[in-house]
């Protein structure tokens, strides 16, 4: 059987979108920060959503039976982890940012690349996690920006900003190097 390290050592070679996961209702404010989001299918909209079965998100996001996957910009990688902070009070995260609402009234990040807001269509246990898979009832997108990855244990900006200080970097080690 693979040992749980080695199982998380391979997993850290798999770079995700880090994403803050709210919900609103009956059960009150709910947040936090997830990597195990994706996409199911498109026809009907439909997004998967992994949370730790002893997170106090996990049963409120049961309770609200709606979340918001925001998917973060870089410049959002402090928001990140105020959210992956669970000793930190639920209403100190959300004063963190501004929120905003779709369809089904849970919390959407201003500033979010996109925002995705769901109804929460069933659940599955599998070991110590749930999974929600969600209809995806209304979406939001901000094309601007560069996205914040999870990969190798630590944040990574990716997109166009990134690209063009490798390329400056790269640039200014070519002027560097001596011609022959």
């Amino acid at each position: 059987m693979l040992d749980r390290n080695t199982f998380r050592d391979a997993m850290a070679g798999l770079g995700t979108a880090v994403n803050i996961i709210t919900s609103d209702g009956a059960e009150g404010l709910a947040g936090c920060t997830a990597s195990a989001v994706c996409g199911v299918t498109d026809e009907p909209p439909t997004l998967l959503v992994c949370i730790n079965r002893s997170s106090r998100n996990n049963a409120a996001f049961r309770a609200n039976g709606k979340l918001c996957v925001n998917v973060l910009n870089a410049e959002q990688q402090t928001l990140a982890a105020h959210f992956a902070t669970s000793s930190l009070p639920i209403a100190e995260r959300f004063a963190a940012a501004q929120w905003e609402s779709l369809a089904t009234g849970a919390p959407v990040l201003c500033g979010a690349l996109a925002s995705l807001d769901c109804e929460i269509e069933s659940v599955t246990e599998v070991g110590t996690h749930t999974v929600f898979f969600c209809a995806v009832k209304a979406a939001r997108t901000h094309g601007a920006g560069d996205a914040l990855i999870y990969f190798g244990r630590r944040y990574h900006r990716v997109g166009e900003r990134s690209v063009h200080a490798a390329h400056r970097i790269e640039a200014d080690v070519v002027a560097a190097v001596p011609a022959r």
